[in-house]
């Protein structure tokens, strides 16, 4: 925790009890009382990044006119992965400061598991230079599990050397939910190492002893509850359950029913990965707070999970309300229903000036998309029969995939993708360089009549994942990927229809967030002329390499029995 000087202390008293006049006054605001859901006419007093006063009027040099408008505290993400923005931290804040986000606690496992250590210390950096308190999670599971081949691999004795930054604040989601429960040495070092202060959990369909196993290991919050009776019982047995709404994962008409006024305690919100194209549309923590009360959820309960849950639930006891000793995180709302946006202090300052006075950093990992060797559309063919072949299955809108057992065509001793029944191959290439692995295997359900689409951004490992019902086409997607540093790439006809680099760990772009949206946009319309039906279809091939969620997964080593975890083709 940061030091802070006696004098200051003593500022902020004289300032609060109105011994001296406040460094800036908001004036005429309706409060939103966390406490009781009233909302209350009042003045804020504010010193430096502070809050002092409120429920009581002030005067004084600096006068901000809130005009009547309703005040909430600043929105607090529990859970994202900045590089899932596809942008660099500074331009994700840029991106997300004006729909209220003050605080978001993000896993930089993603750029871990390509770069390492450096890329936990780019982000600590990062964070110690924004508008926006950024704070982090040390990642937990680099790689995610051992049945695919990662950049880098994180010990407890590679995190323990930074987890007492200011920034950070525990140990990042644990998905080795086997290594957990068989005791893994790795496991019990970190879990041993962070005991006693945060440890987010990743616990998808987890319940009964198996859920009382993991908790025990001091695991305290999930952002991978799917239905209402599975969160429910995690919070009954002391989780914090954090409501999820991203750009593919869809949690928040399930749980929605679950968020009241008395359940609120016990549940958050967040993001996960959610691009800027989808923040265009729709919003962030905003747009969650709004269709929450839109599912018939109490504004009450919907802002304190926005907001005072989150911060007790990451121990950030400075923030969640707007009261004397709080951060001066204030959102303006010109509807309260609605969740409508119109002015943001971030500790105290107006966002848009302490925007341009920031200076970014460089990011490192350029480069990192390295293949043993070009690819070819031999590389692509699956020999075999296609028999009761494994498949896995697209459920829109989540990450867990089917376990489908299905006939498929064959010719010439080959495994065809079947185009009438929406079933295409799918292919994870390793890109770190450090073997020429290649998982071969069928998807159902991304409606694709030719071509391909291929990307460097493959959760957890970051390997090339590419989807297509052309060989060729598949061969020349992974190679441009490797010829622009990674990102995502669309080919029809042995030919280059759009694409999207990311050549920061081939993760983030380098453009501004607007440019990216952009971008994405010629993508969304690239894919549906070639009959794609996902809305977010990169974004759902990129879970497709994730073996630690259910059922059926692909990494580099092959086709993953996630209930086994077992490689089996």
């Amino acid at each position: 925790m940061a030091s802070i000087s006696p004098d200051l202390i003593a500022r902020r008293i004289r300032q609060g009890s109105g011994q001296e006049p406040p460094d800036l006054v908001v004036r005429d605001v309706r409060l939103f009382d966390l406490v009781t859901g009233a909302l209350i006419d009042t003045d804020i007093a504010i010193c430096g990044d502070t809050i002092v006063g409120t429920l009581d009027r002030y005067d004084g040099p600096n006068v901000l006119d809130g005009r009547g408008r309703i005040v909430v505290p600043g929105f607090i993400d529990t859970h994202l992965h900045v590089e899932s923005s596809l942008v660099t931290p500074f331009e994700f804040e840029r991106c997300v400061l004006p729909h209220g986000v003050t605080t978001a606690i993000c896993d930089p496992h993603e750029m871990a598991n390509v770069l390492g250590v450096p890329a936990l210390r780019y982000f600590l950096d990062a964070a110690s230079r924004m508008v926006m308190d950024l704070r982090v999670n040390l990642s937990s599971c680099v790689p995610s599990s051992p049945v695919e081949t990662s950049g880098a691999v994180l010990m407890a004795d590679d995190l323990t050397p930074l987890m007492n930054h200011p920034k950070v604040i525990g140990l990042a989601e644990f998905m080795n939910m086997p290594g957990v429960l068989s005791g893994a040495p790795d496991c019990m070092d970190k879990l041993a190492a962070f005991a006693g202060r945060h440890i987010d959990g990743h616990a998808p369909l987890m319940r009964g002893k198996k859920l009382n196993g993991y908790l025990s290991g001091g695991i305290s919050t999930d952002h991978e509850a799917t239905r209402a009776d599975e969160a429910l019982e995690k919070i009954r047995k002391g989780m914090i359950v954090l409501i999820r709404e991203g750009s593919v994962c869809k949690d928040l008409a399930a749980l929605a029913p679950l968020l009241t006024v008395e359940t609120s305690p016990f549940l958050a919100f967040c993001t996960d990965d959610r691009n800027p194209l989808e923040i265009a549309h729709e919003g962030h923590i905003d747009f969650l707070i709004r269709s929450a009360i839109a599912r018939g959820v109490p504004p009450l309960a919907a802002y304190r999970a926005a907001s005072l849950t989150a911060a007790r639930a990451f121990g950030l006891t400075d923030r969640g309300m707007l009261a004397p000793g709080k951060r001066a995180d204030i959102v303006f709302l010109d509807d309260l229903e609605r969740c409508t946006v119109s002015d943001v202090l971030a500790g105290g300052r107006p966002i848009a000036p302490a925007l341009d006075q920031r200076q970014p950093i460089a990011a490192p990992g350029r480069n990192s998309v390295l293949l043993n060797r070009p690819a070819t559309a031999d590389d692509f063919m699956v020999p075999g029969s296609g028999t009761a072949r494994p498949v896995m299955g697209i459920i829109p809108g989540q990450i867990i995939t089917e376990f489908l057992t299905l006939d498929l065509p064959e010719a010439d001793g080959q495994t065809l993708p079947d185009i009438p029944r929406d079933i295409a191959k799918v292919a994870v290439v390793a890109r770190h360089g450090l073997n020429g692995n290649i998982g071969r295997g069928f998807v159902r359900g991304f409606g694709l009549r030719d071509g391909a689409l291929a990307s460097s951004v493959g959760h957890d490992a970051h390997n090339i994942c590419v989807v297509g019902v052309d060989d060729a086409d598949m061969a020349m997607a992974v190679n441009r990927l490797a010829e622009i540093g990674g990102g995502f790439v669309i080919v029809e006809n042995r030919a280059i229809r759009a694409e999207l680099p990311l050549p920061i760990a081939g993760l983030m772009s380098d453009a501004p967030f607007e440019t990216v949206r952009t971008q994405l946009e010629i993508l969304r319309a690239a894919t549906r002329d070639m009959g794609v039906t996902l809305e977010e279809p990169f974004l759902q091939l990129a879970f497709l390499p994730l073996p630690v969620v259910p059922h059926l997964k692909i990494t580099d080593h092959g086709l993953v029995d996630v209930g086994r975890m077992a490689v089996i083709g």
